[in-house]
């Protein structure tokens, strides 16, 4: 069974490696060449410029609010996302009442049909949700404040995108609502994977559905929690936040920068400003932040690997 195995596993990676290595690593490695310099991004001609760009990013005051606002992005959204999540898939696959002559752990009544609601967003891209939470952000004549006027809130008109008080909270609210039934369905298959004698066994103790949830489910699902809490992480700095910033709001990135994120200055200073070479400087510093963001979460989420 030994015989040619590293000649096999060579042999099925090289390939998909290489793929890896030419479209991932090779522009990473690009990226921070292009920073050491002043290219435009429009002509094939540029001189190394050394650490000109890095002392020019920090001394940039918009860079600086737009790590603000992504940090602020990496730390919220995953614990809110993963937290509803958490709450609604436990809800559907383990909070429901024993019913007569039916199993001790059940689910809700209709947890299929609320799964697929949950779920719902993911079908749409995120520029469609986008441009529906813009519309319904709208302060003369959106869902939101109409609704508030429908129930006599006149004096509660907030202005939502328009207030740079506000604008930021706005935006983290529709990632939210966009990602949260991804990871209901995700939990929702790891728990029901989870023995339901645990749970039963767990009840004939005395615990109640709090510490069962500590006790037995959280521990038991520890490894796709994790993994959720960094992709869910990876995608408030990266994709997400840029196409929810870049529709929803004025500017973009306002009012007064205060919705601007990492990726959407990138493509400002690469796209709209012809700095190329600032952009991959900025790019870089993302990268090193997603890179810490990702080892962070794996380092404190270490644990003993429990298996059943």
């Amino acid at each position: 069974m030994q015989h040619g195995k590293y000649r096999f596993i060579v042999g099925f990676l090289a390939l998909p490696l290489g793929l890896y290595a030419l479209f991932v690593v090779w522009p990473f490695i690009q990226s921070i060449y292009y920073s050491f310099t002043d290219w435009t991004g429009l002509s094939p001609e540029f001189k190394m410029v050394g650490f000109d760009n890095y002392s020019r990013m920090l001394d940039d005051d918009i860079f600086w609010k737009s790590l603000q606002h992504s940090l602020l992005f990496a730390l919220l959204l995953p614990v809110v996302t993963i937290g509803l999540a958490l709450f609604f898939a436990f809800m559907i696959n383990v909070g429901g009442r024993k019913r007569r002559n039916g199993p001790v752990i059940t689910g809700v009544r209709g947890s299929g049909f609320y799964k697929i609601v949950y779920f719902f967003p993911q079908v749409l891209s995120i520029a469609i949700v986008a441009l529906l939470f813009a519309f319904a952000y709208n302060p003369d004549s959106g869902a939101i404040n109409s609704l508030l006027r429908g129930i006599g809130l006149d004096d509660v008109q907030p202005l939502w995108l328009g207030d740079p008080d506000l604008a930021l909270w706005a935006v983290m609210g529709v990632l939210v609502w966009s990602t949260v039934g991804f990871f209901v369905v995700l939990f929702s298959a790891g728990m029901a994977s989870i023995p339901a004698e645990m749970y039963e066994a767990a009840l004939l103790d005395g615990a109640n559905r709090f510490t069962t949830f500590f006790r037995v489910t959280l521990p038991l699902l520890w490894d796709t929690v994790q993994s959720g809490w960094v992709y869910m992480g990876i995608l408030a700095l990266g994709a997400e936040s840029f196409a929810v910033v870049q529709i929803m709001t004025t500017g973009p990135g306002g009012p007064d920068y205060s919705t601007t994120v990492m990726v959407l200055y990138v493509y400002q200073k690469a796209f709209r400003d012809g700095q190329a070479a600032y952009a991959t400087t900025i790019g870089v510093a993302l990268l090193v932040v997603t890179l810490a963001f990702a080892a962070v979460v794996m380092r404190l989420g270490r644990r003993e690997r429990l298996e059943y």
